[in-house]
């Protein structure tokens, strides 16, 4: 069986939404769950449901960083953190995958100095699943915020460690990598692009498509996006906030009028689906990649439809063998770029 640990703590919804979700996941997915924090409050909350057959453990932490703590600080005081105990939990092997909805800096960091990078990797990177315009496909970013600045070797383990997480999660054998720029001519961009684009190229074995535009991507033109953090958490957050932008202005301009109303019962199951597609919830959460084990980073907002689909995550991600998928592939391709880059 595989186990999830859940750091039970994190999030604006802790423990509720956390323990809730953990056990929809339990019956759905048929993994075990350990949940990570203070016992009798999670053992209180796991009385409001029927956990009968369900493989599910409380694992005391009595300690939580905060969402408003230096992760770097918090993580080295708060020895018996929830964040800090479930890293620890999946270092001994005692999970498969950890799932944390808090902090993403104190995850990060906890993951950083337990687990440690996988061999060959230079930099662990965030990795996250965007909707897109052609039904049923998403796309993978990487980086989405945990390094403001790279190097091209970097950018190109990205690419790497993307495209694993694309077959992964979404079966796809050959993933379409692009590297993200100002403009998708060869002569554009920055060095740091321009650099990463000849590494890419003298690859050949990579899907890669050359630089790619903001607009392309949503589009559904590539599977896995590169980018550094900075770059890449401003796309997120820019995606997002124009979600929520048209979302509101459909429902102004339908409510303006009676026909707009009928016409919103009567397209009431096209907006119910098309709020699923783009809802951050159906996503399940982020993966840090390049770390030695699986580590889902869901949304600090996550209710318990969000922490149920990023335990899925983290089982498609051990299915697959993400991490020593990584490490083989890395220990063959990346020093050789690395030589070449040098």
């Amino acid at each position: 069986m595989i186990w999830v640990g859940v750091d039970a703590m994190g999030g604006d919804f802790a423990p509720r939404e956390i323990v809730h979700g953990a056990c929809l996941a339990a019956k759905e997915y048929g993994v075990g769950i350990k949940l990570i924090g203070p016992t009798d409050i999670i053992a209180k909350e796991l009385k409001r449901y029927n956990t009968n057959n369900l493989a599910i453990e409380i694992v005391n932490a009595s300690q939580v960083v905060g969402m408003d703590e230096k992760p770097s600080k918090a993580i080295l005081k708060k020895k018996d953190s929830s964040i800090v105990v479930a890293m620890q939990e999946l270092s001994h092997g005692s999970v498969d995958a950890v799932v944390a909805a808090g902090s993403t800096g104190a995850a990060a960091v906890a993951a950083q100095l337990i687990l440690g990078r996988i061999q060959h990797v230079d930099r662990s990177a965030i990795a996250c699943n965007m909707p897109t315009s052609i039904r049923g496909k998403r796309v993978i970013v990487v980086d989405v915020g945990a390094n403001v600045d790279c190097s091209p070797y970097q950018l190109f383990q990205f690419g790497l460690m993307g495209q694993i997480v694309s077959n992964g999660l979404f079966n796809i054998a050959n993933p379409v990598i692009g590297l993200l720029n100002i403009g998708s001519e060869e002569t554009k961009g920055n060095e740091l692009v321009q650099e990463t684009y000849k590494l890419f190229k003298q690859y050949n074995d990579l899907n890669f498509i050359g630089f790619i535009e903001g607009r392309d991507f949503p589009l559904g033109k590539v599977d896995v996006v590169v980018t550094d953090g900075f770059t890449g958490n401003v796309a997120l957050k820019t995606a997002e906030g124009i979600s929520r932008m048209v979302s509101s202005m459909l429902k102004q301009e339908l409510m303006l009028t009676l026909n707009g109303r009928l016409a919103s019962i009567l397209a009431k199951s096209a907006f119910t689906n098309l709020k699923k597609r783009i809802d951050h919830h159906e996503a399940g959460g982020a993966l840090l990649v390049g770390v030695k084990g699986v580590c889902v980073i869901a949304h600090g907002g996550s209710n318990h439809t969000a922490i149920k689909n990023a335990i899925r995550v983290a089982k498609d991600m051990i299915t697959a063998r993400m991490v020593s998928r990584i490490e083989e592939t890395l220990s063959v391709i990346s020093p050789q770029i690395l030589k070449s880059a040098t």
